[in-house]
């Protein structure tokens, strides 16, 4: 598979802009994993109860949708290596804050920092391949996000073989991961076409899309916080549903590995499929695997296999569906970031909200829980379907 798109479709990124795009996606993806395993560090170094250093990540989140949003903004106006450019160098400085700062609250500001780098790539580059690729944009989505899951494995396997106390150099070195990267921006087209192949323009009669782009916004947007909710209970709760149904914690947290995992290998695996088959058909079948996979857990036996293929079907929802929105909504040019800010505020919310449901019908009940999410986020796929369908 060739890097560029065909040829009627201009270049938006040379081949080592792509190489060089996929490693700032390994990069984002450690950064938001390194928090976890160095909060023990955190809470020696600083005196800080278990609720206070898990504000390290959220701080991290909150900075993300601010970049998204903030980039939002510039995107169009200033050109997207400026975009691309300033992102590195924010998550850069933040990350390099976080590993030298003197207190708390100057590690939670440089960690909302690195967050707001984070989110200006996030959005940026997630944005450039929906539209830069022509009809390879949803193949090579996959594949960059799919580096973004190498990168959530490599971070937390770093902290565990230098040790949680010498998180500060892991940082730093991560900061300086960052900045070769910047040479390789001269390679991304400031300029980056409008999204092509419309729903509105498939066929003489148009779409219904027309008459219910609120609407339709609405369900992308619902889609997005729902399936990433579902991403982040699996991999919060798996580990104590399978310990409740009994399983020992060593095998809890190998399946939980295997769950990431599998989400990142059924990137990769997808991308070919994406040259064949249109995003509803893949979505409309990850969300339906994604279903039956998370009622399979509900049998002790099978849980730690059908949490691994919730990680397969789950795994092409998010970058799949950037060139779905952007061919059903060209004219909502701010629709992707709604979506991609969207996803972010699933993954905070959906913590205190599964635990809430948990604590009224107890641990075993984590698969029926998030299998009627998943049921939910396959009505949506469905409902979006029919109506972005040219008539």
């Amino acid at each position: 598979m060739t890097l560029t798109s065909a040829p009627s479709h201009p270049r938006v990124f040379s081949p080592a802009a792509v190489v060089a795009s996929c490693v700032g996606f390994v990069l984002i993806g450690a950064l938001q994993a390194l928090y976890g395993p160095a909060i023990p560090a955190f809470r020696e170094e600083f005196g800080l109860s278990p609720s206070a250093a898990g504000l390290g990540l959220s701080a991290h989140f909150v900075g993300g949708v601010a970049g998204v949003l903030l980039f939002d903004r510039l995107y169009g106006r200033i050109g997207n290596q400026q975009i691309l450019g300033a992102s590195y160098l924010l998550m850069a400085v933040g990350a390099a804050g976080f590993a030298l700062a003197p207190n708390w609250p100057t590690a939670l500001a440089t960690a909302l920092l690195a967050g707001l780098g984070f989110g200006g790539i996030d959005y940026g580059l997630n944005q450039l391949f929906a539209v830069g690729f022509g009809h390879r944009s949803t193949a090579m989505l996959n594949i960059l996000n799919a580096h973004f899951g190498i990168g959530a494995i490599l971070g937390p396997a770093l902290i565990g073989a230098v040790g949680s106390t010498h998180y500060p150099a892991v940082f730093l070195g991560f900061a300086l991961a960052n900045l070769p990267l910047l040479l390789c921006l001269r390679g991304v087209r400031d300029r980056a076409p409008e999204p092509s192949g419309t729903a509105a323009t498939e066929a003489p009669g148009g779409s219904a899309l027309t008459r219910s782009l609120g609407s339709v916004l609405a369900v992308f947007v619902a889609l997005y916080v729902l399936h990433v909710g579902i991403e982040a209970g699996v991999g919060g709760w798996e580990p104590t549903h399978l310990e409740t149904v009994g399983y020992s914690a060593g095998v809890a947290a190998t399946a939980t590995s295997v769950y990431w995992l599998m989400m990142t290998v059924g990137r990769f695996l997808v991308a070919p499929i994406a040259l064949r088959f249109s995003a509803q058909a893949i979505i409309t079948v990850s969300c339906t695997g994604m279903t039956v996979c998370l009622l399979l857990a509900t049998v002790p036996g099978l849980a730690p296999y059908a949490y691994a293929g919730v990680g397969l079907f789950i795994a092409p929802i998010f970058p799949t569906g950037l060139p779905w929105l952007h061919r059903a909504a060209p004219r909502a040019r701010r629709a992707g970031a709604l979506v991609i800010a969207a996803s972010m505020v699933g993954g905070v919310v959906a913590g205190p909200a599964l635990g809430k449901a948990i604590e009224w019908s107890g641990i075993r009940s984590v698969p029926l829980i998030l299998g009627a999410v998943s049921a939910l986020c396959l009505a949506a796929t469905v409902w979006l379907t029919r109506t972005t369908r040219a008539r």
